[in-house]
């Protein structure tokens, strides 16, 4: 299969998907801030990305994949931003 306007939307979709929480994780690594970060909410959507990446891997999907780890790391460094700055 080649690529088609199909790739070209997962592309532009995964993209636009994986940098909407980069604000985020600058204004909490610049604040030294997590207090309105949910620690559930981000437990639940590590949780979903992980699942997500599992799945674009076993088929494989490389735009779901490869935007899966992007957003999954940031929402990991919340994580970790969570319990750095309490």
């Amino acid at each position: 299969m080649g690529f088609n306007m199909y790739d070209m939307i997962g592309y532009i979709a995964g993209f636009l998907v994986s940098i909407a929480l980069f604000p985020q994780v600058i204004k909490t690594w610049k604040s030294k801030s997590s207090k309105d970060i949910s620690l559930c909410w981000t437990i639940i959507l590590m949780s979903g990305l992980f699942l997500w990446i599992v799945y674009a891997f076993s088929y494989p999907i490389l735009p779901l994949f490869i935007f899966g780890l992007v957003e999954f790391s940031m929402v990991l460094t919340l994580f970790i931003f969570k319990f750095i700055y309490k």
